[in-house]
């Protein structure tokens, strides 16, 4: 990775735009194979006008089609772990729902997707989320939104409500309070000093410095997904990676967006929300006073419960899918 594009900003919305650049390119599927090993499907990728995204098709593996709920299920993963992160969660869903279509991507930034010289706000993932879905000749699904995935999740409800059948958030980012933030760390929101930026967003968003497991190729090598090695990788190997992070952190609504959950409720969309019990992202409590009366909260289980927990949330995204299928049959 270059020095110019370790200290990249990328652009903030609102603000005067520069001179087009290309997008910076993500890595090759075939470095990321063989540091993480082939547990994905092979990558495919959309073509846009700002870049290209990759995303990785789960198809039925029984009939049933859309007699069955659900029949197209998309997955967003949260920030810093790309597709991968996901991956065992929507493996356990479609054992219980094998009829169904599961489709991951990796968000602009993350995996193999390019990461865009333009603002990274909620607007330029949710144009993403429309993409995809038209490519795939989807017109609506059910999505499953983990972290800063739910966040993306709650807005894309709030202004596509046509496309959403259903969303289940994971420990969805987006309640997290900016007021409770320093003078120093608001500095760092506006980018008064980018290196410090960088350093104490990463640190925020893993609880402290990165550490990778001394055993992650062994753990890898036995098919876990070991995020702190995946976001490792991702620093290292994806140029545009850093930027985006910093940018979707104080651009994405991970802060702030009571609003467009509160919007996101009144749509009358069934939802339902799995938390862990340690995770001080949002609360029980935050969520039904927005609207959300379906809350499960899994003990013991801090912000990782997407990947660490999945024998626990799987069956729990399960019920409320198979109570849709009553609601339509009855």
């Amino acid at each position: 990775m270059s020095l110019d594009l370790k200290e990249l900003v990328l652009p903030r919305p609102g603000r005067a735009p520069s001179s087009p650049r290309p997008p910076i390119q993500g890595p090759g599927e075939a470095v990321f194979v063989e540091a993480f090993g082939a547990l994905l499907p092979p990558a495919k990728y959309l073509n846009t006008d700002i870049g290209k995204a990759a995303y990785y098709e789960l198809p039925p593996s029984s009939p049933g089609g859309s007699l069955h709920i659900p029949d197209r299920v998309l997955l967003v993963h949260g920030i810093q772990t790309p597709a991968l992160g996901m991956l065992p969660l929507a493996r356990a869903l479609q054992t219980s729902f094998p009829q169904a279509h599961f489709v991951l991507f990796d968000l602009w930034g993350h995996g193999l997707s390019d990461a865009p010289v333009v603002p990274h706000d909620a607007s330029l993932f949710h144009g993403l989320i429309d993409t995809l879905l038209d490519h795939l000749q989807w017109p609506s699904a059910h999505l499953v939104g983990y972290s800063l995935g739910g966040a993306l999740t709650i807005g894309y409800v709030a202004s596509r409500p046509s496309r959403v059948q259903s969303f289940t958030l994971v420990a969805p980012a987006g309640l997290v309070r900016s007021s409770n933030f320093t003078p120093e760390q608001h500095g760092h929101l506006r980018g008064d000093d980018e290196a410090a930026a960088r350093k104490w967003i990463l640190e925020f968003l893993e609880g402290g410095a990165l550490v990778v497991p001394a055993d992650w190729k062994e753990r890898v090598n036995r098919g876990e997904v070991v995020a702190e090695a995946v976001k490792e990788w991702e620093i290292r190997e994806h140029s545009g990676h850093l930027a985006s992070v910093v940018a979707i952190f104080r651009d994405g609504g991970v802060m702030d967006n009571d609003a467009e959950f509160a919007r996101a409720a009144r749509t009358g969309i069934p939802s339902f929300v799995v938390l862990g019990e340690l995770d001080n992202i949002c609360s029980e409590q935050q969520l039904n006073e927005l609207g959300f009366p379906s809350v499960a909260v899994v003990q013991h289980a801090g912000h990782g419960v997407v990947r660490e927990n999945v024998p626990d949330v799987a069956p729990l995204i399960s019920d409320f899918w198979m109570k849709l299928n009553g609601a339509s049959s009855g």
